[in-house]
């Protein structure tokens, strides 16, 4: 019997992927280990879908320890996919604490089990901000702490791969934004402003946003393993977006069809919407209270990644989604988040 674990298993990204191995690669079992198990933070629909999930079990840890948990199955693939990655929202020491901690632990556990395959979930952050495309052959310059953690993660995997070279395979992944049910993050937040009018352009609407759906995600990390094995190769280091990314319009001119809705979105100077979000931060920071009008968010929304995926399109990728159809599946997956 053989198994796969899940290291930030119970998180957007993972739910989504232990669904995907229990139906295309035929696991006995899934194993979820996580610091945080389900509770009444995580989304509705991400606990229901683990719920349908017979052959996935939840272990609680956390990855800045030492793991000592071993199941009784033989793990034959795991994916890293713990991080402390929000931003803003945390103190620059908590990206570098877990991240890079997470990364020792899970790789030093990979080699006390004996597992020869890792998946490891990057970002396009350890690229830094730029208008200029970026592909797997850019030289990466991160600006934040969470690319320059993530940056340092990759090369603790690499590290790992490197002391059995011949037998091991390491896939990591640096996705654009991640987006589906569930996920409650930038393009979950640029929907319900679209839908309840509240979204405005403001210079960007060529602004291209590197992003995928995240089953697509799922499956392509999956392909990208495999395919590696095939040509005999031990190591992938890719991109993960649609190709093109899309533009702000585009993903505004999406949510429209897909949510059967006609919308006018203003223009308003970015200045001007810099200034109010700064206002807005300045009252419901003190109070607590969560806006969807971070500053350090206005200014994203203004920066290009342009991120390329080019491992994918030499290699012939079968994508299975576009931005319409995936907004379509998420659409009819969890309608209540298109309300």
């Amino acid at each position: 019997m053989t198994c796969a674990v899940i290291f930030g298993g119970t998180g957007f990204i993972g739910t989504f992927l232990a669904e995907t191995l229990l139906k295309t690669k035929g696991f006995t079992k899934v194993y979820l280990y996580d610091k945080e198990p389900l509770d009444k933070k995580s989304s509705t629909y991400r606990k229901s879908l683990i719920q349908t999930l017979n052959e996935v079990e939840i272990i609680t840890g956390d990855v800045r320890q030492t793991i000592l948990w071993q199941p009784s199955e033989k793990v034959t693939l795991i994916a890293n996919l713990a991080a402390v990655h929000r931003e803003p929202g945390h103190k620059d020491i908590e990206y570098y604490e877990t991240n890079l901690l997470g990364a020792e632990n899970v790789c030093a556990w990979a080699e006390l089990v004996n597992c020869k395959d890792i998946i490891f979930t990057s970002s396009i952050s350890p690229y830094g901000p730029s208008e200029q495309r970026k592909d797997e052959s850019s030289l990466p310059v991160p600006t934040t702490a969470y690319g320059g953690s993530k940056l340092v993660a990759e090369k603790i995997h690499q590290a790992w791969l490197a002391r059995d070279g011949s037998s091991r395979n390491l896939v990591i992944v640096r996705p654009g934004v991640v987006f589906g049910p569930g996920e409650g993050g930038n393009v979950s937040r640029l929907i319900k402003a679209v839908i309840k009018r509240y979204f405005f352009y403001m210079g960007n609407r060529e602004t291209r946003k590197a992003g995928t759906y995240v089953k697509e995600l799922c499956m392509a990390m999956l392909w990208v393993l495999q395919q590696q094995k095939d040509r005999g190769s031990h190591f992938t280091l890719f991109n993960m977006s649609m190709n093109p990314g899309p533009s702000i319009q585009e993903y505004v001119e999406a949510t429209c069809r897909v949510a059967e809705i006609q919308r006018n979105a203003p223009s308003v100077p970015y200045p001007i919407l810099l200034t109010i979000a700064y206002a807005i931060d300045l009252v419901a920071r003190p109070l607590g209270i969560s806006h969807p009008f971070s500053p350090v968010r206005i200014r994203k929304l203004v920066r290009s990644n342009n991120i390329l995926p080019n491992h994918l399109a030499d290699n012939g990728y079968p994508y299975q989604y576009s931005l319409e159809s995936a907004f379509s599946d998420w659409k009819a997956s969890c309608p209540e988040e298109w309300k």
